[in-house]
């Protein structure tokens, strides 16, 4: 099939009709549900956006937000987590921790859950901020941002551990050790949790005992945060390919060279994947085979993990800004200028997108 019929049939995928769907009412944690899709609803900010509020946390700012019940949560250098107002960016609470929140925290039940590089992962009351419990690590902190289902956390540490943990009360429930540290954030679905580590392998462990069903070695270290849609595992690798693996097996459906790292953890939709790359660019390929649909030059690293809303995927980059970019055609919507290169991964709910960026500012802008 030549170029021009794949973009053709791709773009009738995301043909916008006058009977939207809504977008999504909360974004809990990091790539917005388990399995890492990143994807939800069809209502994004068509038209360039304004600023709704701004807030100066007082350090860099890296993690990704979670928006629950009109509340963001969102850690950053400054060594606390911030609860802001979604609305009005009005600080509620704040908990201080002993290092830098570079991870993404989790909402769930009542609770958010995240990790610190002070070598503790904490529960604290959505409501008080108050702690509820906290869990101690090895050495190197936690930089994983964590999926909790089913009653259970699961997360990675820099100790080279994956944990699972009881939700309720932080107790360990079993630890798997791998061949490095971890940053990779853990996908689950259908009672396997995928992720990725330094030591350059994707593990498949069963959510249940945390036996290793299968692992998969890359030839670098991975960074990126895997996404499970359909049986397929899509997760990149600083060796420079984006990797499509078979969920049951680990085998290689395919691979894509981007050239370059890939830290960035993939968004899939409609049988899309959309991935950014070290090069700057953001690529959409097919989900089935890995086929280029296209491209779109960044301007700089993206370690942002795109999220994607109808025909926009919107994405953060090195150059301080954050795109809205046409999933139909690679062609940039619209961008917004942060004060500092933007790293963290964007939530996008009811008409407006939070992130944060190196300048220590965690952004709300909204369409008309």
């Amino acid at each position: 099939m030549k170029f021009s019929a794949v973009l053709a049939a791709f773009a009738s995928v995301f043909a916008v009709g006058p009977a939207l769907a809504a977008g999504p009412a909360e974004w809990p944690m990091f790539r917005l549900a388990p399995g890492h899709a990143g994807a939800a609803g069809e209502k994004g900010l068509t038209a360039s956006p304004t600023l709704r509020w701004r807030f100066d946390t007082g350090g860099i700012v890296e993690s990704s937000p979670a928006v629950v019940d009109g509340v963001l949560y969102q850690g950053t250098f400054n060594r606390a987590l911030f609860a802001l107002d979604a609305d009005t960016g009005r600080e509620l609470w704040r908990f201080p921790v002993g290092g830098l929140l570079r991870a993404s925290p989790a909402v769930v039940d009542g609770l958010v859950y995240f990790g610190a590089d002070d070598n503790r992962f904490y529960a604290v009351d959505v409501k008080t901020g108050g702690q509820r419990w906290s869990f101690a690590l090895g050495g190197g902190g936690e930089q994983s941002s964590p999926a909790v289902v089913g009653g259970v956390v699961y997360f990675g540490g820099f100790d080279r551990k994956v944990y699972a943990l009881d939700a309720k009360t932080g107790a360990e429930l079993w630890a798997v050790e791998t061949g490095g540290g971890i940053l990779s954030s853990p996908a689950v679905a259908d009672g396997t949790v995928y992720i990725g580590s330094i030591d350059g392998r994707i593990y498949a462990l069963d959510a249940g005992t945390g036996e290793v069903r299968w692992r998969f070695r890359t030839g670098a270290p991975v960074f990126s945060s895997p996404a499970v849609v359909g049986g397929v595992v899509y997760v990149g690798s600083d060796d420079g390919f984006l990797y499509a693996l078979d969920a049951g097996t680990g085998g290689v459906r395919w691979r894509f060279r981007a050239g370059r790292e890939v830290f960035s953890s993939p968004a899939v939709v409609n049988g899309v994947v959309y991935v950014g790359a070290n090069t700057g660019l953001l690529y959409a390929l097919s989900a089935e085979n890995g086929a280029l649909i296209w491209r779109a030059d960044l301007r700089g690293a993206i370690l942002s993990s795109p999220a994607v809303l109808g025909d926009l995927v919107y994405v953060g980059s090195s150059d301080g800004r954050l795109y809205a970019v046409r999933g139909r055609d690679g062609e940039i919507a619209w961008s917004f200028r942060a004060g500092g290169r933007v790293w963290t991964s964007p939530a996008v709910i009811d008409g407006r997108v939070y992130f944060g960026a190196h300048d220590g500012v965690i952004y709300a802008i909204e369409g008309e």
